[in-house]
């Protein structure tokens, strides 16, 4: 990773530390995004500090608002001449239904819309790179995808939510790596870690299995000192630094960094082009892959 220029969004804290602070102590140039200044400037020093890195440096983004990925790209680009590794990280998980500015709901709008609208952009500086790398974290559980439901317009609880966008996300990176030959594009799955995420997981945000297990939740994700989130990194880092996937795509990995075989919602194909379609239009990308 010598020298590879890294972007990862959700860095600021959780597994997308860890996974930078891995990355940068392998010797790569690493980006992390976030919505908080001063949360990006401790996560950056903490980084640089343990890894002895300096090249570790930072770009805000709330990815709930579009004009700000717009911006964080435009940043990118004035700054680095490429992109050799893209990490969608970040999550968001809410406990009620709630519509960003640009009129989408925040769950689909974090975990959906922004690494599909993130890809999009930075897909010349990711061509520009020798072997260049697109690796987004899902979670959750797998579930059909319901295009009549993608904002919770019909039903929305939480958690649920939360795994049918990271369903939907899926979909498209699968559809994103048969559409753009040169680019690397696979998705992992971390497994269970304690994150500030899992942390604000409330029992009414649940759906009744996880309830019904809810102390059992509760010490899986107990605070840990970044212990599980790094053991939760290790797929995205192998996915991003391995030379045993170098030119891999269209590929799913399991949390030990295991190809796995992507799910039947995933493999759907005309629900799968539908919802590229639709959240080209939601992004304000065109079907040629021009902003709108």
């Amino acid at each position: 990773m010598q020298d590879k220029i890294t972007l990862i969004t959700g860095a600021t804290s959780g597994i997308g530390f860890q996974t930078a602070l891995t990355l940068a102590k392998m010797g790569a140039q690493v980006i992390v995004t976030g919505r908080s200044k001063p949360n990006a400037e401790e996560a950056v020093a903490k980084i640089k500090n343990v890894s002895g890195n300096a090249r570790v440096d930072f770009l805000l983004a709330d990815l709930t608002k579009q004009a700000e990925i717009r911006t964080l790209v435009e940043s990118f680009r004035q700054k680095y001449p490429r992109l050799d590794v893209l990490i969608n990280n970040a999550g968001l998980v809410e406990p009620e239904r709630r519509l960003t500015e640009d009129g989408i709901e925040a769950i689909f709008s974090v975990n959906t819309v922004a690494p599909f609208l993130l890809t999009h952009l930075l897909m010349d500086s990711l061509k520009a790179s020798v072997s260049p790398r697109v690796i987004t974290v899902t979670g959750g559980n797998v579930v059909p995808i319901n295009l009549d439901n993608l904002q919770g317009e019909k039903s929305f609880l939480s958690l649920n939510t939360y795994s049918h966008a990271k369903t939907c996300m899926m979909a498209l990176m699968y559809e994103f790596s048969l559409r753009e030959k040169g680019v690397a594009i696979n998705v992992c799955f971390p497994g269970g870690a304690s994150t500030n995420m899992t942390a604000s997981i409330k029992p009414e945000m649940a759906p009744t299995i996880l309830k019904l297990i809810w102390p059992i939740f509760k010490w899986i994700t107990r605070p840990d000192n970044g212990k599980s989130a790094a053991k939760a990194a290790r797929s995205s880092i192998y996915l991003a630094a391995s030379p045993e996937v170098a030119g891999v795509t269209s590929a799913y990995y399991d949390t030990n960094s295991k190809l796995t075989a992507w799910p039947p919602a995933v493999l759907d194909t005309t629900t799968r082009e539908n919802l590229w379609e639709i959240v080209s239009r939601l992004s304000g990308i065109k079907q040629n892959n021009a902003l709108a």
